[in-house]
């Protein structure tokens, strides 16, 4: 049991970092329509970006968050003028071929600036080890599971309460209407990336601090990819959630079956669920008249 519980707890670790890279996912498709295949390497370009400024400026951690979700979201308004912007109104396949060739020149710049070795984060969580029964997390696990619920109750509240966030729900349900009712779209574009970058970089702090920092970062996007399909890619919540079951599923079939079944088994899961409910388990089903 003692094993079980500790499986469950290290699954519900790495998965609430899949979850918020899941949920990144989401809000740039719920609100544009596009799925941002540079997702994981926006999260490693925030990360790397986040070291530099706790090294230069010698910020204490609690310091360094604020400043991390200032420069992702100043990362995510540049990605989006410089890269996405251009592409309005050109087939989404075309955008999403975009941001492939997006993410392939970002982990080529990561390595360019700074090299190809993996390093410590040099930042940590105070607090050390904690036992909670027979489970016991250090102190940066804690910290990525506390992120996961923070991210998931603000992006709740941002989508259901605030102006900003019921136009981009409009934009994304009927951008034409939308742009009828005086929605800025291009606007609500811009700051749906700000927000993804913002979410997704966090998830990359807290993965960087538990881990380190390096240039396969990445593959935790594509590790992510799963849970915002199992969720449900409509559904930033549900992606979420998406990610601490593919995270639970990995670290169980890994300890209890064999290694390397870790990487594959979100797949497996997704291939199974999407036979049964195409749009994910907390997606909403579209109907088409014709």
């Amino acid at each position: 049991m003692d094993l079980f519980l500790n499986l469950v707890a290290s699954g519900l670790v790495i998965g609430s970092i899949y979850g918020i890279i899941a949920i990144a996912f989401a809000i740039i498709f719920k609100t544009t329509g596009v799925l941002n295949f540079a997702q994981g390497e926006v999260m490693m370009l925030v990360a790397y970006t986040s070291w530099s400024l706790a090294t230069s400026l010698a910020l204490p951690f609690w310091l360094l968050v604020p400043v991390t979700i200032l420069a992702a979201a100043l990362i995510g308004v540049v990605i989006e003028f410089v890269f996405i912007r251009p592409m309005s109104g050109q087939p989404v396949f075309s955008i999403v071929m975009v941001t492939i060739g997006l993410a392939i020149t970002l982990r080529s710049l990561i390595i360019m600036i700074w090299g190809p070795d993996a390093a410590p984060f040099d930042a940590s969580v105070e607090g050390g080890l904690i036992e909670i029964g027979p489970v016991v997390l250090f102190s940066e696990q804690l910290f990525a599971l506390l992120l996961f619920c923070a991210v998931s109750a603000a992006v709740y509240l941002f989508f259901r309460f605030t102006r900003i966030g019921i136009a981009m729900r409009a934009t994304a349900m009927d951008e034409t209407s939308a742009l009828l009712m005086g929605v800025d779209v291009r606007r609500i574009s811009s700051l749906a990336w700000a927000i993804a970058a913002v979410v997704s970089g966090l998830a990359g702090v807290a993965f960087a601090v538990m881990f380190a920092r390096a240039p396969d970062m990445w593959f935790q996007g594509l590790q992510s990819f799963p849970a915002a399909i199992l969720g449900g890619l409509d559904s930033p919540l549900g992606s979420g959630a998406g990610g601490l079951i593919i995270g639970v599923i990995a670290a169980l079939s890994e300890g209890y079956i064999g290694h390397g079944l870790k990487e594959i088994s979100g797949f497996i899961v997704i291939i199974i669920v999407l036979m049964i409910r195409p749009y994910g388990l907390f997606g909403e089903k579209e109907l088409e008249r014709v």
